[in-house]
């Protein structure tokens, strides 16, 4: 009775997580992860995104930007995690949503491989075997598409801007709410594109020499973002005068 119980258990358990996943249907698969020193070393990236296309995933590398019909809490951040181990290789895979929450961690993957190249694919080959084994079927759930209301002549008057018609762009001067989360979409070259919830692209940031420094773009605005006291400020100069705004970002 109690190996019924359990088996049970288990059971249920599988089913409550591939149910997790079956309500997704984007992944975003980073070109570099913690433990490797350049993009897609070893091909990970590489081998990741076959496996995900092959489960049934739409899969975008993290250098391209996912389509502004879907809605970016409808997107699933992809990491390969790697273990301390003597002698052997471990990995293990994690599944995130838009606020960080693990919607699914893989069970890790072992190789006694010697050869880095042999023991990597290995690792994740083994990850992956189980998450097959769950017959993954997207049941229509988070992806919920974006779709903008087409504005009404009558409805713009001559005070409102052109740019308050929200696009999928930078807007020039449209003013960033201290108060919104704004999140980092990794682009190439550890630059980033900080996006909103719509998604609309609000700023583009380059990386410089410091972790805490960015050079910054906001429509005609140059300027840089800069970590102060564990906040973020965009700063740039207007009119001569040196204009500081705080910016709420989740890199």
């Amino acid at each position: 009775m109690k190996k019924l119980f359990l088996f049970f258990l288990m059971l249920v358990s599988s089913l409550g997580i591939a149910q997790s996943l079956n309500d997704y249907k984007t992944v975003v698969v980073p070109l570099k992860y913690e433990f490797l020193k350049s993009e897609n070393q070893y091909r990970l990236a590489t081998l990741s995104k076959f496996n995900l296309n092959k489960i049934g995933f739409d899969v975008y590398y993290s250098n391209q930007v996912v389509p502004n019909t879907i809605d970016r809490c409808a997107v699933l951040n992809y990491d390969i995690v790697k273990e301390n181990a003597f002698l052997t290789t471990k990995l293990y895979v994690t599944f995130k949503d838009c606020y960080g929450k693990i919607i699914y961690q893989s069970e890790v993957g072992m190789s006694r491989e010697k050869e880095f190249q042999l023991a990597y694919t290995d690792a994740l080959n083994k990850v992956f075997a189980p998450i097959y084994e769950l017959e993954y079927q997207y049941n229509g759930g988070a992806n919920v598409a974006v779709v903008e209301k087409p504005a009404k002549v009558d409805e713009v008057k001559q005070s409102v801007p052109v740019t308050a018609i929200v696009t999928n762009e930078v807007l020039v001067n449209k003013a960033i709410d201290p108060n919104e989360l704004l999140f980092a979409q990794p682009l190439a070259g550890g630059n980033y594109q900080l996006i909103d919830s719509k998604p609309t692209v609000i700023m583009k940031v380059f990386k410089t020499s410091d972790a805490n420094s960015f050079l910054a773009q906001k429509g005609s605005q140059q300027g840089v973002l800069v970590k102060k006291d564990n906040q973020w400020f965009f700063e740039y100069y207007l009119n001569g005068q040196l204009v500081s705004e705080k910016i709420n970002v989740k890199f």
